[in-house]
């Protein structure tokens, strides 16, 4: 059986579909797929603000659509990028047990929270993310960022920013942990760290494929 997936076609969306599909081999070894990567209206905007933007299909929108015109038997998905409520006719088959679900403070080499200068600059489209820094860094100041993990870091290479907020799980999908980098010590995001399975409502046997690395069953 062959079955096909869909996904954002960012590095650390690549890197999360090879997680899932080492996750579900160790059950189902027989079983092949093949892939197609989707840039989304979220990969494409680079403009919008995420800081309050809703539970939204942001970066679902077209990944999901290929699901509901058949064109593929699932989406893999940053289960926090999940919009609320999910398309009609679309299920959650699987919420993988993920890596590591903290934020963490990117900094140059030799930096540290307790020696940036006063006024420093932290990337980061979150304001509960800013609000954590601001516990360690009372004196920063903070500017937007958007594009893929690697584009981001860029701009911290080149001194654009002082410092840059990313979600460790990030890191650790895209072998980045050697980065000079602190965690945050307040809590994330619910489903940070974690990624999500979707399917068709009907599909009863992608259901029953993935409840292997659900860990909502597995909690059970």
């Amino acid at each position: 059986m062959i079955i096909k997936i869909a996904s954002r076609n960012s590095p650390l969306a690549i890197a999360q579909v090879d997680e899932v599909l080492k996750e579900i081999n160790i059950h189902h070894p027989s079983v092949q797929f093949d892939s197609i990567f989707i840039e989304t209206v979220g990969d494409k905007d680079q403009q919008t603000s995420l800081r309050t933007l809703a539970k939204t299909d942001f970066f679902t929108k077209e990944i999901d659509e290929q699901l509901s015109n058949g064109n593929c038997r699932i989406g893999i998905h940053s289960a926090k990028d999940l919009p609320d409520p999910i398309p009609e006719g679309l299920i959650i088959v699987a919420i993988t047990k993920g890596v590591d679900s903290s934020d963490s403070l990117v900094l140059n080499p030799g930096k540290t929270p307790f020696n940036l200068p006063i006024n420093s600059l932290i990337a980061t489209s979150s304001e509960r993310r800013e609000d954590a820094v601001r516990k360690i860094i009372p004196h920063a100041c903070f500017t937007d960022i958007r594009g893929n993990v690697n584009q981001r870091l860029k701009m911290l290479e080149e001194g654009k920013i002082d410092g840059l907020v990313v979600a460790e799980a990030a890191l650790i999908r895209l072998g980045l942990t050697n980065l000079n980098r602190f965690k945050l010590p307040d809590q994330t995001t619910p489903l940070q760290g974690q990624l999500a399975i979707v399917a068709r409502q009907d599909d009863v046997e992608m259901d029953e494929l993935f409840s292997a690395i659900d860990c909502r069953v597995l909690l059970k």
